[in-house]
């Protein structure tokens, strides 16, 4: 059984506690994000090797693939622990919204992280561009399967209308933060894993936006000089979609569940000690 709402609430704001106290060690933190800006990259590479040639053979099913092999990225980062921008906009607002952080603690917990993860997807683009798997694997006279699937991306991106990557962007964390929020309601390993798997294949397989994957696309984009890649659709990517994904997470997951489970009062010191080992999730 899922652990109650009211419960799991309690344990992420425990989270986020943990998470702002780490703010104050800033290497370590520093650290954390750039792992996660290169969990979410590895996915982001992945899915544009494999559904490459599906794009290239025009297969109706180069969307469902990209689905189903983009969980990876949020799996790394739950799994093996990291600190993902989308996922504390989630942690963030509950833990503001529970009163165990500050309205400032949430802000930088969210844009250190943010930061963080940009610098990580940066360095993560730039090994790939070093190992040539992206122009590696075309036909003489073709250009490579991952690298026409990376320009295909890229110029769908930037020809999108502000509100279009907006609103794509409130739909994309509400799907990852649902992932998150579930993904903390069970003890189950196995669990975890289904809906990650299964919100993550929904998020991708529609087509909406997660900004950290962005930073990944564009800075892969830029080291392969593909058109449209720059810095001005860079910036108003990460604008428009981070601003989208705040909304989705922090807002439609967050702010809602902070509203459906807080009780008349949370939890003292004590009785979260005497308390079952939370199920915490750290995104």
């Amino acid at each position: 059984m899922p652990i109650p709402v009211s419960q799991a609430l309690e344990d992420q704001g425990q989270v986020a506690a943990d998470k702002a106290a780490g703010l104050r060690r800033p290497g370590r933190f520093l650290v954390g994000s750039m792992l996660a800006g290169a969990f979410i990259g590895v996915a982001a590479v992945l899915l544009l090797a494999v559904a490459g040639p599906l794009l290239v053979a025009s297969s109706p099913y180069t969307k469902l693939v990209e689905g189903l092999v983009f969980g990876v990225g949020l799996t790394l980062a739950v799994f093996a622990g990291a600190e993902l921008s989308t996922g504390n906009m989630m942690t963030a607002v509950q833990g503001a919204i529970l009163r165990r952080i500050t309205a400032a603690d949430a802000g930088a917990l969210i844009v250190g992280s943010f930061l963080g993860n940009l610098v990580g997807s940066v360095a993560f683009a730039w090994l790939v561009h070093g190992s040539g798997v992206i122009t590696s694997g075309g036909a003489p006279g073709h250009t490579a399967p991952a690298l026409a699937l990376l320009a295909s991306l890229v110029k769908a991106k930037a020809a999108e209308s502000g509100a279009a990557l907006f609103f794509r962007g409130v739909l994309c964390n509400f799907l990852v933060c649902l992932a998150v929020w579930m993904a903390a309601r069970t003890r189950s390993e196995g669990a975890k894993l289904t809906v990650i798997f299964w919100c993550l294949l929904a998020f991708v397989g529609s087509g909406f936006e997660h900004v950290v994957a962005n930073m990944t696309y564009y800075t892969l984009g830029m080291f392969e000089h593909i058109p449209g890649a720059n810095a001005a659709a860079f910036g108003r990517n990460l604008l428009l979609v981070g601003l989208g994904n705040l909304v989705g997470g922090g807002l439609l997951v967050g702010a809602a569940y902070a509203f459906v489970g807080r009780g008349p009062r949370t939890k003292t010191a004590d009785e979260s000690a005497d308390s079952e080992t939370p199920a915490t999730v750290s995104a």
